[in-house]
């Protein structure tokens, strides 16, 4: 009896020796930092609301949906074990054993490391204040608000679950990069063409071309190409441009806009240089979708004929009285304040969406730590009819070496309404 009782109590000292080996602080700040890299605050914050309590409109293709409160309130996702915030998180299964809506992006958060998972799971029951706040119910039509034919498309299109496994002989940077774009960072569920059935074309690197080769219009904006291509794409940017671009949403080559913005304040700026260079590193190693497109090569034609006073071609007028004080008449723009307009891969889509929307309503480059200035472009909606905006957006898309393609003043007015 006496050699039981010691076995016990040995075997109860090892147990509190494991726990003793699990910092509960540092999990937490760990899963701080990985609910960073996964943006969720973005999301699951509505303007002007409580931080994770849910609430913010996403627009659809099937309609509107609300994001849900995942604060540690009963009302959000107090009563979640570990398990439920697993199948949640990484399954698509709410506790309530419904189907998630894929604006949830489990299919790329299926690879994420269940290690990750606990500490993400540690910091939203312990490092998340409490909120009250019930979820708002989805404004989608009958009979595509039923939830049972989620589960089939889940059945379908969603991955198995499995930590992530570097691919063998990658470099453990490159591996570090993959990890956060396929995974946590989802940068797919944006940045990836979508099915008819609205499922991403692909998850990895490994699926095709058509990985994050970017999106369709959504909300007045298109999520661009993030491979190797010249003319829309990454391939002219360096790596060092990236990092950049990720930590202060600014480069020489570029500014954040729209949807990008939330991810660069709530997300990307608080990530360590290792893991935005192992970011960088990885988004280097996509191919072009097209490597037939070559490097932008700047023609200063249009440059020396305003600075003579010709604005003869069309929209150059426009361009004059409405957008050269910021962009100069060369195109240049001045570096990492008003962004540079010739040779921008975002003007050279095929789909001029985004420039339409950002020439109507404007934008705000916004401050992070290491750039706290903020820029703001007025909107001009209200004074350039769809034939002007037309005109100054085709000037822009076919001016000092773009190579846009022709935009309508009926492709303005499906904007602006």
């Amino acid at each position: 009896m006496k050699a039981v009782v010691i076995a016990t109590l040995a075997l109860l000292g090892s147990f509190s020796a494991v726990a003793a080996d699990v910092d509960q602080p540092a999990l937490i700040k760990q899963g701080e930092y990985l609910a960073r890299a996964g943006d969720c605050v973005a999301c699951h914050t509505a303007k002007d609301g409580k931080p994770f309590a849910g609430g913010l409109p996403m627009e659809t293709p099937i309609g509107m949906i609300y994001s849900t409160n995942i604060t540690p309130d009963p009302t959000g996702i107090g009563a979640y074990s570990f398990d439920d915030f697993d199948n949640a998180v990484r399954h698509g299964v709410a506790k309530n054993g419904s189907t998630l809506y894929p604006a949830m992006p489990y299919p790329s958060y299926a690879r994420v490391n269940q290690a990750d998972m606990q500490a993400l799971y540690a910091y939203f029951m312990q490092g998340v204040k409490p909120v009250a706040q019930e979820n708002k119910a989805v404004d989608i039509p009958w009979p595509l608000s039923m939830r049972w034919p989620l589960a089939m498309w889940r059945w379908t299109f969603a991955p198995a679950v499995a930590d992530f496994t570097p691919m063998l002989g990658q470099n453990p940077v490159v591996s570090r990069g993959a990890y956060l774009v396929e995974g946590l960072g989802h940068c797919g569920a944006c940045h990836t063409p979508r099915a008819l059935t609205l499922q991403e074309k692909s998850l990895s690197a490994t699926d095709g071309s058509t990985f994050l080769s970017g999106s369709a219009p959504l909300e007045g904006w298109i999520a661009k190409n993030l491979r190797g291509d010249h003319k829309d794409g990454l391939g002219s940017w360096s790596e060092e441009q990236l990092v950049q671009f990720l930590k202060t949403g600014r480069s020489d080559r570029s500014a954040v806009f729209g949807g990008m913005s939330d991810v660069i304040v709530h997300s990307m700026q608080y990530m360590s240089d290792a893991d935005l260079t192992a970011i960088a590193r990885y988004l280097k190693t996509l191919p072009a979708v097209d490597s037939t497109n070559a490097p932008h090569q700047y023609d200063p034609a249009v440059a020396d004929a305003l600075w003579n006073g010709d604005d003869s071609k069309r929209g150059a007028a426009v361009y004059i009285d409405n957008c050269a004080a910021c962009h100069r008449t060369d195109g240049h723009g001045y570096t990492r304040v008003f962004p540079a307009l010739a040779g921008n891969p975002v003007l050279q889509s095929d789909d001029p969406t985004s420039l339409i929307h950002i020439v109507l309503k404007g934008g705000t480059l916004p401050a992070t730590h290491t750039a706290p200035s903020t820029f703001t472009m007025p909107g001009f909606d209200w004074r350039l009819s769809d034939q002007e905006v037309a005109d100054v957006v085709n000037f822009i898309r076919t001016s000092w070496g773009n190579k846009g393609s022709d935009v309508k003043p009926a492709d303005v007015k499906a904007l602006r309404d």
